[in-house]
């Protein structure tokens, strides 16, 4: 998208609403992708598979949005943005009412297939709108306020969905999202002005990113973090209830501590990644290795997985933004198409991780794939300084 301003809202307030109201649908589309992380043992009984097996509710919607950002974005790149925004809301809300109302393991994959076509098509669009929404002295504190849905949704949507699932089951806690969606879609359509199409992201543009040294580093550093971050993650909720021994109510209440920390750990990272990037990055992966490869042995007691949760939630915090700023630092000239990469990367890279771990879940336990997030995480550490990543 250029970053010229082709519709704006009357008034400052107006704008900074319509831009809240960005960030709440990328919040609640976060939230439903990564929800089932807290829940993962309850879907799983009531449909009667595996964690292993359950962890295919991760997969699906990180492959579709991966094939959907760079879809969605080349296939409606003539269409008005406020449109695509609002029926991508409508599909969410549908996602996650089909989802509470699965009555097997089918529909349920069905409702992730849809939450993955949302994450793909609205993320890449409308993380890169505050330039059409803003003056140009707000568009850096408008993109940011978007952004900081993505750190939100993954570490307050998690424990709060969790919460929710233990007092009221899991599927309440898909119809709070569904109704969060419709929310989000009235707002869209009060806030947003018509934003018709006038810079066209092309494949060329997405090749000719592809090709540059700076994001093939992005692109490496990214997947090796995410892969390693979600590939543990999301069988969080099976460790610390058959290694640790909590409760549903301690885990969520473990879960929130993370997200508390998380948040910390996205404002120091955006702050840091200014000046310092590549340091922020690395400091990220370096701290979510020493998590994961020691959370064998600490998190068998409370309090060390308590600890434990505390430092990989400050550090995941900073790995959106720091990845995110990488592919823009890459593409300074193409902001949407940065953006699309960014999305279609970190998505299926999200998917395999979640895979991946449940493959080592099933055949080897929850503490053998702790270990192996954290050799991955290193591994990115290493790259980072090796290669040069960006400064």
């Amino acid at each position: 998208m250029s970053t010229t301003t082709l519709a704006r809202p009357r008034t400052p307030l107006v704008a900074w609403l319509a831009i809240t109201s960005l960030m709440l649908g990328i919040f609640a589309i976060v939230t439903s992708e990564i929800l089932p992380i807290g829940l993962l043992t309850a879907i799983g009984a009531d449909f009667g598979v595996s964690d292993g097996t359950t962890g295919l509710t991760m997969t699906l919607p990180g492959v579709v949005a991966a094939v959907a950002a760079p879809a969605v974005t080349l296939t409606t790149a003539r269409l008005d943005r406020r449109v695509m925004l609002c029926v991508l809301m409508a599909v969410l809300a549908v996602a996650d009412v089909l989802a509470a109302a699965a009555t097997s393991y089918w529909v349920m994959l069905i409702s992730r297939v849809l939450v993955g076509l949302t994450i793909g098509g609205f993320w890449s669009i409308g993380a890169g709108l505050a330039g059409r929404l803003m003056p140009p002295h707000a568009v850096g504190a408008a993109t940011a306020v978007i952004f900081s849905a993505v750190p939100l949704g993954s570490v307050l949507g998690v424990p709060a969905g969790t919460l929710i699932g233990d007092l009221a089951g899991w599927r309440t806690a898909f119809l709070v999202l569904a109704l969060l969606a419709v929310l989000v879609l009235a707002a869209l359509l009060v806030l947003l002005p018509p934003l018709p199409a006038r810079q066209v992201t092309s494949p060329r543009v997405l090749l000719g990113l592809l090709r540059t040294r700076r994001a093939g580093v992005a692109l490496l550093a990214t997947f090796l973090i995410v892969l390693a971050h979600f590939g543990t993650y999301t069988y969080v909720t099976p460790f610390l209830q058959d290694v640790t021994g909590l409760p549903p109510a301690a885990v969520s209440a473990v879960l929130l501590a993370y997200g508390v920390a998380g948040i910390a750990g996205n404002f120091l990272a955006g702050k840091a990644a200014a000046t310092r990037l590549r340091a922020a990055f690395a400091v990220s992966g370096c701290l979510i290795a020493a998590t994961t490869l020691l959370l064998p042995s600490a998190g068998g007691t409370a309090a060390g997985a308590v600890v434990s949760l505390v430092v990989w939630g400050l550090a995941y915090g900073g790995v959106p933004v720091c990845s995110q700023a990488s592919f823009s630092a890459a593409a300074p000239h193409a902001p949407e198409a940065a953006t699309v990469v960014f999305t279609s990367s970190f998505q299926a890279t999200f998917a395999l991780g979640a895979f991946l771990g449940g493959r080592i879940v099933d055949a080897f336990g929850v503490s053998a794939v702790m270990v192996c997030g954290g050799v991955a995480a290193l591994l990115m550490a290493a790259s980072l300084w090796s290669l040069g990543g960006p400064r």
